[in-house]
């Protein structure tokens, strides 16, 4: 094979990600605020290394069904802008990525854990290991993927490589490697053979248009600002679920045959979310084993989705989209318009805070949202009641699955004389 000699422009880089081009360190976190370019760096590093040869990468997110429209989209974009494509082979329905000189980017969900056991490059061993959105995987997940990188030549060196935005202080991440190197918020980085760890945030990305910074700056929520403007780790304290904990749910769903199904449309910055449980009435218990969180879908691929995953049990759509409840039912769906009605958002939510929810452990955005779903607060930083329109995807798909059932509630309460 004929050597090919690449250039590629220092200027093409965000300048704070400049000395972590050669970073060698073990285990190695980029995090912060949204729009820091963490992700785009990575996969830059990525496209460069594989070049380079001798490395292999597997890049992974907790859901399989997350990464084409995530980083394996990323990985893809440079390539086309350093325009290198001829010199690698994408199967995009397998989402492998092949130099020609033999070194590959392998992409996996971590919700299959069997695939992961198999996976093997066409030449060497995986040397780099990128998990992105790392706050959505569990800690013994990644203590497994360490495993996958035993072997190979021992003068190449391995990496474990975390990327994310600091959503909880209380996240096992904060608790192993921040705590274990005494890093604060002030601090935005951390340099050992064994940890590397850079903060970044909006203002080190030259590349974000003024429309960008202005959203990021405008943001007035202090949870939202505190970790998704200046990457801080958040801290919640006027959360609205505390009734909720993850358990593994997969050898109970043959018993889970009270099913509720809401949906909550979404296309380009809102995920289409789908909420699917089984509801314990005598133990007002709600076990959450299933669940759809995607962007992009046009209605007949969420359609042909939704009759993969609920079969011909119904689900309850949020009515505001009419013309597609209807495509939906095209499509072959039992679909059915929520009711809504005054005070439903505030009603659902009392009902729900009255029962117990159970998540399965692979349900990641149910657990992302319960765990930031919150109360507008006022100067004071006290709870009104009213909450914050963000992270209410699923929430809302959850809210119209079980209409009916908070109804009851809905109507005992206002004939209440003591409900307030």
């Amino acid at each position: 094979m004929a050597t090919v000699k690449i250039n590629v422009d220092r200027d093409i880089f965000n300048h704070i990600y400049l000395p972590h081009l050669d970073n060698m360190s073990r285990t190695q976190i980029f995090y912060g605020g949204s729009g820091s370019g963490k992700s785009v760096f990575l996969a830059q590093r990525c496209v460069l290394d594989v070049l380079k040869g001798k490395r292999n990468y597997l890049v992974a997110r907790q859901v399989g069904r997350t990464i084409r429209g995530s980083v394996f989209t990323e990985i893809l974009r440079v390539i086309n802008q350093w325009k290198v494509s001829k010199l690698f082979t994408v199967n995009k329905s397998d989402m492998l990525i092949t130099c020609e000189n033999g070194y590959q980017i392998i992409f996996v969900g971590l919700d299959d854990v069997e695939k992961i056991k198999s996976l093997v490059p066409a030449k060497g061993v995986i040397t780099d290991i990128w998990v992105e959105e790392a706050t959505e995987t569990e800690f013994n997940t990644v203590k497994q993927l360490y495993k996958r990188q035993r072997g190979g030549d021992e003068s190449i060196q391995k990496r474990m490589i975390l990327s994310f935005n600091p959503i909880l202080q209380s996240h096992w991440i904060y608790e192993e490697y921040f705590k274990k190197a005494h890093l604060t918020d002030s601090q935005t980085e951390y340099r050992a053979d064994d940890l590397s760890i850079l903060k970044t945030w909006y203002i080190h990305n030259r590349f974000l248009t003024a429309d960008d910074i202005a959203g990021l700056e405008n943001e007035t929520d202090p949870y939202y600002r505190n970790v998704y403007t200046l990457g801080n780790w958040g801290v919640l304290g006027n959360v609205i679920f505390t009734n909720w904990r993850v358990e593994d749910l997969s050898k109970m769903q043959d018993q889970f045959t009270n099913r509720r199904n809401g949906l909550d449309f979404g296309f380009s910055a809102d995920p289409a979310a789908l909420h699917r449980s089984h509801y314990d009435r005598n133990h007002k218990t709600i076990y959450v084993f299933e669940e759809l969180y995607e962007t992009g879908l046009t209605n007949d691929v969420l359609a042909a989705d939704l009759r993969r995953i609920i079969g011909d049990d119904y689900v309850i759509c949020d009515s505001a989209e009419p013309k597609s409840i209807q495509e939906l039912r095209n499509h072959g769906v039992n679909a059915q318009a929520a009711s809504k009605g005054r005070d439903s958002v505030l009603h659902g939510i009392q009902w729900l805070q009255q029962q117990t929810i159970v998540v399965d452990k692979k349900c990641v955005n149910a657990r992302n949202e319960l765990a930031q779903y919150k109360w507008k607060e006022d100067r004071n930083g006290a709870a009104m009641r009213v909450p914050v329109d963000r992270n209410n995807h699923w929430v809302d798909a959850t809210r119209y699955a079980y209409e009916e059932d908070a109804l009851g509630y809905q109507l005992v309460a206002v004939c209440n004389p003591f409900y307030d």
